[in-house]
């Protein structure tokens, strides 16, 4: 099962800069929720979602 994780990075998108806002059984899901919190681009920040396995041990680059 795959599941969808919502984070903000900035320009140089380091781990330790990511900001997670939650994860969401759908792609769908986690862009209704970014629209619905007004996130959104903004200077160097970005807000992307990433694709990871449920029940998987694995580094989510």
């Amino acid at each position: 099962m795959k599941v969808y994780i919502l984070y903000q990075t900035d320009v140089w998108k380091t781990y330790g800069s990511r900001v997670c806002f939650g994860v969401y059984s759908s792609d769908k899901l986690a862009r209704e929720y970014a629209a619905k919190e007004k996130l959104r681009k903004e200077g160097s920040s970005e807000f992307i979602v990433k694709e990871a396995e449920l029940d998987k041990f694995e580094e989510v680059l």
